[in-house]
């Protein structure tokens, strides 16, 4: 029920890679689509020995495109509408230098989809699953592309667990009801709240940080990798301060359970949304389960979002500029 068609990327890459020899793989958005694309990121410049893989926000790939950007390289951009000026704009900067360029949008004959060599069209509005379908798809491109290129010793892995994570990301969103709503309650009146993820999943709280909190709850916020928080941020950890935690499961953990020991020790206020609690390495098999930890955080954390704006009757779609931007 809960799933994405993982034949589709596939058939995308054998087509680019029948017509281009890639030597690099450019990630290309702005705001929650960009991080949304982290996750994909992270897993192939993890895995690939050949790959020059990069990431970036869309303009900056406009204004200060790489010199290596060309035949060779592989673009993949996002827009959740598909009518983000700056990324529609890297398609056209993209097919400038001869790059094969595929748009991930959950809207068809949107302008992003304009001049492409292929669109995916993925769900959102459906159930919390559906919001996960962005960064699944980028995710099942990335793998297809390491395998298809070089082959990836766990790619019957990575396809188990594109298969199992949606069913489990709707089934903890559900679950998380009552913590949101405890959570809501107890961060609704803060001023400043801090995130901290690791691995994968760092833009995960990057993006909460900046879009769902500072953009669309007009509440400060900061995000740190849990790996950075002693090289300068704990120092700053006091009593009731209010953090939100993405804990992971795999191998970025040890670093996650250092951080969230001294927050616990300075006694600092923190919502852990552990990947552990919500079984993900039943789901997923344990060579590949830290790639997976950004999708159930995405799928958990919106509960906690919509929560807190019920709480502070906040909407989500509430602006105080987005109005004013003119392009």
């Amino acid at each position: 029920m809960y799933e994405i068609d993982l034949n589709l990327p596939k058939q995308i890459v054998a087509d680019v890679l029948s017509n281009h020899e890639i030597h690099s793989v450019a990630f290309v958005g702005c705001g929650a689509s960009m991080s949304d694309l982290y996750p994909a990121k992270y897993f192939l410049a993890n895995n690939t020995d050949k790959l020059n893989v990069q990431i970036f926000t869309a303009n900056e790939f406009n204004y200060d495109t790489p010199k290596w950007v060309g035949e060779h390289t592989f673009v993949i951009t996002c827009s959740l509408g598909g009518t983000t000026p700056e990324t529609v704009e890297a398609n056209k900067t993209a097919k400038k230098h001869g790059c094969p360029v595929v748009a991930i949008t959950n809207k068809a004959g949107s302008p992003l989809t304009e001049g492409v060599d292929h669109v995916i069209v993925h769900g959102f509005h459906a159930n919390f699953a559906a919001k996960c379908e962005k960064p699944g798809y980028a995710m099942a491109l990335a793998l297809e592309i390491l395998q298809q290129t070089e082959g990836y010793d766990h790619y019957e892995d990575m396809v188990c667990g594109l298969t199992n994570v949606f069913e489990l990301c709707e089934k903890s969103a559900l679950q998380a009801e009552k913590v949101a709503e405890q959570f809501a309650q107890d961060f609704k009146d803060d001023e400043m709240i801090y995130f901290m993820a690791s691995g994968a999943s760092e833009k995960m709280a990057y993006s909460h940080a900046a879009f769902l909190f500072t953009e669309m709850q007009w509440i400060d916020a900061a995000a740190y990798n849990t790996g950075e928080y002693f090289h300068g941020p704990f120092e700053v950890t006091t009593p009731g301060k209010p953090y939100v935690f993405f804990m992971s499961d795999g191998a970025t953990r040890p670093m996650d359970a250092r951080a969230l020991t001294f927050l616990q020790r300075m006694d600092a206020k923190v919502a852990v949304i552990d990947a552990k609690d919500y079984g993900l390495a039943d789901a997923v098999p344990a060579s590949v389960v830290t790639y997976f930890n950004p999708l159930l955080h995405l799928a958990v954390m919106r509960v906690y979002g919509n929560k807190i704006a019920d709480a502070r009757q906040h909407p989500l779609t509430k602006r105080r500029y987005m109005w004013k931007l003119t392009y």
